[in-house]
């Protein structure tokens, strides 16, 4: 959606006026998700200025009617669905409403169901991820995560040209700013990821990454550490965000049912910019 400004105002403003039946919250949660752009330049502060001639954007992530929810799986006991890159699992202090686990929550309340969370995806990271219907089923996955999920791949776009494959090995551990890094000693969460280079241009490279530990930003961190630090992740270091996200995607999760012992494989299309910038 774009709107081209025909006044002096500040963008806050703005978008209230021009873009009916969205409430204060609605407006401040586009900016806040950075899916606002003036003249293609993203912009998260509500008093940016405005002239006659500025094009807003809003980007087409965002449906202005409704987001809506893309199942991969369901059943009794699980939902599965493909998560869009710019949305929370779970709320935090700054963000309760605008969640993936309320739209999960909205969508199940026809079958008079709760939901419960398994696993977590970071606010720019997209692709599959599992909830629960009941206590008993989210305890039994998270309980014996590691050893249920047999394979959990990842589609990223670094820096650089990485070599064709790697293995990386470290310890984990949260800074008191809650930032995660590599430590130099063994006071950490031991994690392994693993990667594959699938093509690459002049600057950047798509690698296939698989993790045999699901650590908290293990995959940014890892990759950073080898000094391919994926696109968008200024956390860090990246020194690029061409596409205005995190180029990293949840692309396949492999998992065994803790019930039937039944083994499922969910996969989620790689986005469509992923694939463009590696062209």
């Amino acid at each position: 959606m774009k709107l081209i400004v025909d006044n002096n105002d500040t963008l806050y403003n703005y978008l209230r006026n021009n873009i009916e039946g969205k409430s204060k919250n609605n407006i401040k949660s586009l900016l806040k998700r950075e899916l606002i752009s003036v003249n293609d330049k993203v912009v998260t502060k509500y008093d940016y200025k405005l002239i006659p001639g500025n094009i807003i954007t809003i980007s087409s992530g965002y449906n202005i009617k409704e987001e809506i929810l893309k199942i991969i799986y369901e059943d009794d006991n699980i939902i599965v669905v493909d998560k869009p890159t710019k949305l929370l699992t779970i709320s935090n202090k700054n963000e309760k409403e605008n969640t993936l686990y309320r739209k999960v929550s909205d969508y199940l309340k026809k079958e008079k169901k709760k939901v419960f969370v398994i696993h977590r995806l970071d606010f720019d990271t997209s692709g599959v991820i599992m909830f629960a219907k009941n206590q008993k089923v989210q305890k039994l996955y998270q309980d014996n995560w590691n050893n249920l999920a047999k394979k959990r791949e990842y589609i990223a776009i670094v820096e650089g040209i990485t070599p064709p494959k790697g293995h990386i090995e470290s310890y984990l551990k949260e800074s008191k700013a809650l930032e995660v890094y590599s430590s130099k000693n063994k006071d950490g969460l031991f994690s392994i990821t693993d990667y594959e280079t699938i093509k690459n241009n002049k600057k950047y490279s798509m690698v296939k990454v698989l993790i045999s530990t699901g650590r908290r930003n293990q995959i940014r961190c890892h990759m950073s550490d080898i000094n391919h630090p994926i696109i968008g992740d200024t956390r860090y270091k990246s020194k690029s965000n061409p596409l205005g996200r995190l180029a990293l995607h949840a692309h396949t999760l492999v998992i065994e049912d803790p019930i039937t012992h039944k083994e499922f494989t969910f996969t989620s299309n790689i986005p469509e910019e992923l694939n463009n910038i590696i062209k």
